[in-house]
């Protein structure tokens, strides 16, 4: 009789510390917000925005982020000397940093050139390095090179983030969203609006939602140039596309992490609606939002308007992704737009009058 005994106590002390860590930063955040977006009673049609962006590192990547580090660690993908490489155009790359930071190990973004300079900030202030690259195509080849390099581990937040999400419960964004829901007045959402990015949050809310046999329908957006829409409704999944300029959401492929039979509907909204939408929320909520969750929201007016037009009652919900504080230089700077030709008053006109119908 032969044996091999590769048991190492030390790695299993180190992954049990890592882990243990990693939770108890999710025992020390509270549950994020449920906002009421003020819309006229009379319509008995309610919209609420979940605040992802109080978290930690400030956006609804820090779920994807933990979740992927108790993935890597209880995989054995991860440990004490591992350095820690992403794909990322900021977000996931921000909250991964904060992670790798926690557990002291190295952490490499490997992202566009355009990604904002906001972000990068963020990355380098947790202690992550940045390595920029001018194809947003390149960033996978790139990361897997880097990871092997260095003896490290590609995260890959793009084929794992819909595996790495426990989607029955464990206070997931989808539990959390229903648990929050239970004394409003339509408890259960008639519909959840989110976008994809990886396609992790629509997976894991789309599975939730029949697991619990909920009759509550999932509304995917999804910006202009992103492959996600067209392969959606036409079905050819290799299709490419050129990229989104709404950082967080769309993606020049689809994703391994893009679930496409729990969605219901997908919806595709200009970059000028985004933008628009995300000046509009902080105009009339005063939350200060990013370009993702103007995203959401422009086509979660546009499901509020199906509503009230066929008489239907019920709730909408929404994610804040993200602050705008991020995007001062892109979204939030009227010189950006104007060397971009977006113009976004006609469409902030039209929401302005929407709450006025």
């Amino acid at each position: 009789m032969q044996q091999v005994d590769r048991h190492d106590p030390a790695a299993r002390r180190w992954a049990a510390e890592a882990i243990r860590q990693v939770e108890a930063d999710a025992h020390r955040s509270c549950d994020t917000h449920l906002h009421v977006f003020p819309l006229p009673a009379r319509w008995d049609v309610n919209l609420y925005l979940k605040d992802e962006s109080v978290h930690p590192t400030g956006s609804l990547k820090h779920r994807l982020a933990r979740s992927l580090f108790l993935y890597g660690v209880a995989n054995g993908w991860i440990g004490p000397e591992t350095t820690i490489v992403e794909a990322s155009s900021g977000s996931t790359a921000v909250s991964e940093a904060y992670f790798a930071r926690l557990l002291g190990l190295s952490f490499v973004a490997v992202m566009p050139e355009s990604t904002s300079p906001e972000k990068i900030a963020l990355i380098e202030f947790y202690g992550g390095k940045c390595h920029l690259v001018e194809d947003p195509s390149a960033i996978y080849a790139e990361s897997h090179r880097l990871a092997a390099e260095s003896g490290g581990h590609f995260m890959d937040q793009f084929t794992y983030a819909e595996r790495a999400t426990d989607w029955r419960g464990n206070n997931n964004i989808a539990e959390s969203i229903f648990q929050q829901m239970e004394l409003e007045p339509y408890p259960e959402p008639t519909w959840i609006v989110v976008g994809a990015g990886t396609g992790g949050t629509s997976a894991t809310i789309g599975r939730y939602i029949r697991y619990r046999r909920h009759a509550t329908r999932l509304a995917v957006v999804d910006p202009e140039g992103s492959a996600f829409y067209p392969a959606w409704t036409g079905g050819d999944f290799s299709a490419t596309a050129p990229g989104s300029r709404i950082e967080g959401i769309g993606r020049p492929r689809v994703e391994p992490s893009f679930l496409p039979s729990v969605i219901d509907r997908m919806i595709r909204v200009p970059d000028a609606l985004s933008i628009a939408a995300m000046r509009w929320v902080r105009e009339v909520t005063g939350l200060n939002v990013g370009g993702s969750t103007g995203t959401n929201v422009a086509a979660a007016v546009q499901v509020l308007t199906e509503m009230r037009r066929t008489g239907e009652r019920g709730s909408v919900v929404t994610l804040i992704c993200d602050g705008g504080e991020r995007y001062r230089a892109s979204y939030d700077s009227d010189a950006w737009l104007a060397d971009r030709g977006i113009d976004i008053a006609p469409h902030l006109a039209d929401l302005r009058e929407f709450l006025s119908r």
